[in-house]
């Protein structure tokens, strides 16, 4: 599995890792700005963005597919940043391979099983006959009935891409995703603890980081700073850019 990724900067590196549906894409503005400080790697994971697909999808197969990626690229060390699902891989990454990283940063994810609640949204997307459509607004109009949030639609297109003749197609797997969520709910294979410095940023707006889970981020993070972003939904970095670069480079410097 060789991930497609994107490279800015200069210094000591810093690998980012999407959430479930997301790419790299989603980090463009914040990897200009973080770029200026260090060297940022932007990576598409498994199944997602531009990254080869396959039907195995689980959080041991993506660290597997990070630790191939450092070696590729002659990463010795690291910063790591991961939102969501990318958080639970930076998680369990760091705590696989402590010695490939210096800070640890995790978006909006706690080291717990969820609810499967994304499996609606999925099947709206399969339901979806690509075939049938000529814009990105025809299909935003097909999903507005089953989601209803125009931000989340938004989010959900840069998943879409044209072919050759101009039709649409999926640049997830879908079917993979499908096939694997249930996986993708569950907690990682925790071992532990870890002593690194890390971080955890929450949304003040999201339920993914409740005041119950703090304990359990202690017990496997001993060392973990909590920062609550008021006014932020789960995706943090995109409702607050300023304050999400704000307190991430503080806490890099």
């Amino acid at each position: 599995m060789r991930l497609n990724f994107q490279v800015q900067g200069d210094g000591f590196p810093l690998i980012i890792l999407h959430g479930f549906l997301g790419s790299l894409d989603n980090w463009r503005f914040v990897s200009k700005k973080l770029s200026a400080s260090g060297k940022f790697y932007s990576l598409d994971l498994r199944n997602h963005g531009d990254s080869p697909h396959s039907e195995i999808m689980n959080y041991s197969a993506m660290v597997h597919d990070l630790r191939e990626f450092c070696a590729d690229q002659k990463i010795a060390e690291a910063h790591l940043l991961g939102h969501s699902m990318g958080g639970k891989v930076a998680m369990q990454f760091m705590l696989e391979n402590p010695a490939l990283v210096d800070k640890l940063i995790v978006v909006d994810i706690a080291p717990k099983t969820y609810p499967a609640s994304q499996r609606a949204l999925l099947q709206a997307l399969r339901d979806l006959d690509l075939s049938r459509f000529q814009s990105f607004g025809e299909i935003d109009a097909a999903l507005s009935p089953a989601i209803k949030k125009p931000a989340l639609r938004s989010f959900l297109l840069k998943d879409l891409a044209r072919g050759p003749t101009k039709d649409f197609r999926w640049k997830i797997d879908l079917d993979a995703l499908i096939k694997n969520y249930d996986e993708l709910t569950k907690n990682i294979p925790l071992s532990g603890p870890s002593n690194k410095p890390s971080l955890f940023i929450r949304g003040g707006q999201s339920k993914y980081i409740q005041d119950e889970d703090l304990p359990l981020i202690k017990r496997w993070f001993p060392k973990a700073q909590i920062s609550t972003i008021q006014s932020a939904g789960h995706w943090v970095q995109a409702d607050a850019p300023t304050e999400f670069l704000r307190i991430v480079l503080n806490f890099l410097a």
